[in-house]
């Protein structure tokens, strides 16, 4: 039996989800009419205390969808350099919402507020009009990093002082939440869009959501149509979601030690050059000269460990809700015999 590290997108439906989704009433979400998905938008607005939110298929159309409605063709969007909305969704802001990113170089994918001040264009007829700041929390190439709530208070400021919109990616954002013991309805307060993802971490099949103002949030539905995400009888995948808001987020807490006690057994192996550090569920290591990432990757596969090769000199493991603590005992003892 293979042990899958490459994503905490690649689980299965528990039996209990699996359920709720057999079970689910549904109609057509297009027209309004299905009720699980009703009720995840709901729920989910009310849980980060925003006043409306809308169901869609993935993290990127919810992130996608999200810019859009912030911004117009020639906009600036300030982001970390190594964010997911600016390298892993196929150029989706230039292409879907003409607008170009001032990418700035993060601390493991975390920018600060005195960096945000800088990046902002000045009224200037040959200056990109800056409009949007995206965050990424927690940051998956920054190895599961979180930020410092303190620190996206500052750049909600400097928001505020520039008439920016915030928008947060926060694709794995209950892993945060958990590792800080931090509630939802701080970020609800400070951010203007919120995009949680269903699938990484929490175990569903599909589905993300994009919560804002109502105002917001009706101009979202247009775009999502647009973006060919009007769904019919979504209410079985919604159904997985609600199941997995009141049953998956506090065992991320779980992912997280398996996470640190993988790290502890990579640190110090003679083919490790450093680890980023472990916040959450996300391990990156770096190989040292000689050992290049895909070949250590291949090891492991031949050794019925499966994990991803990130970069010519980088390994990444995501720990979820399908990797056992006796698969994590097999991992170590695997890695303690290279």
């Amino acid at each position: 039996m293979m042990i899958d590290f490459r994503s905490d997108t690649v689980t299965k439906p528990t039996p209990g989800m699996m359920q709720a989704m057999i079970h689910a009433k549904v109609g057509d979400d297009v027209f309004g009419e299905d009720p699980a998905v009703n009720l995840i938008e709901e729920t989910a607005a009310s849980l980060f205390g925003m006043e409306s939110a809308i169901y869609c298929p993935s993290g990127t159309m919810s992130n996608q969808v999200g810019i859009r409605c912030h911004t117009q063709p020639g906009d600036e969007v300030i982001c970390a350099s190594n964010a997911h909305v600016y390298i892993y969704e196929g150029g989706g802001i230039a292409s879907n919402s003409g607008s170009q990113v001032k990418a700035v170089e993060g601390d493991y994918g975390r920018i600060r507020a005195d960096q945000v001040a800088m990046s902002v264009n000045p009224d200037d007829v040959h200056k990109a009009r800056t409009a949007l700041v995206c965050l990424e929390n927690t940051s998956n190439r920054g190895g599961g990093s979180c930020y410092d709530f303190e620190e996206i208070r500052k750049i909600r400021e400097v928001c505020d002082e520039h008439h920016l919109k915030l928008h947060l990616d926060g694709a794995r954002l209950f892993n945060a939440l958990v590792a800080k013991n931090e509630k939802p309805r701080q970020y609800g307060a400070v951010f203007d869009s919120i995009s949680i993802c269903l699938n990484k971490g929490l175990g569903c099949p599909i589905g993300s959501i994009l919560m804002g103002s109502s105002d917001y949030i009706k101009r979202a539905r247009r775009v999502r149509k647009v973006f060919g995400g009007g769904m019919r009888q979504a209410g079985f995948m919604a159904s997985a979601g609600l199941y997995a808001l009141e049953n998956n987020i506090e065992r991320l807490a779980e992912d997280h030690l398996h996470a640190q006690q993988i790290a502890n057994a990579l640190s110090g192996k003679n083919f490790v050059k450093s680890i980023m550090p472990v916040e959450t569920n996300i391990v990156i290591m770096q190989t040292r000269a000689g050992m290049p990432a895909i070949q250590f990757a291949e090891t492991l596969y031949q050794k019925g460990i499966h994990v991803i090769a990130i970069a010519t000199d980088q390994v990444r493991f995501v720990t979820h809700l399908d990797i056992s603590a006796d698969m994590v005992k097999k991992t170590i003892q695997v890695i303690d015999g290279l």
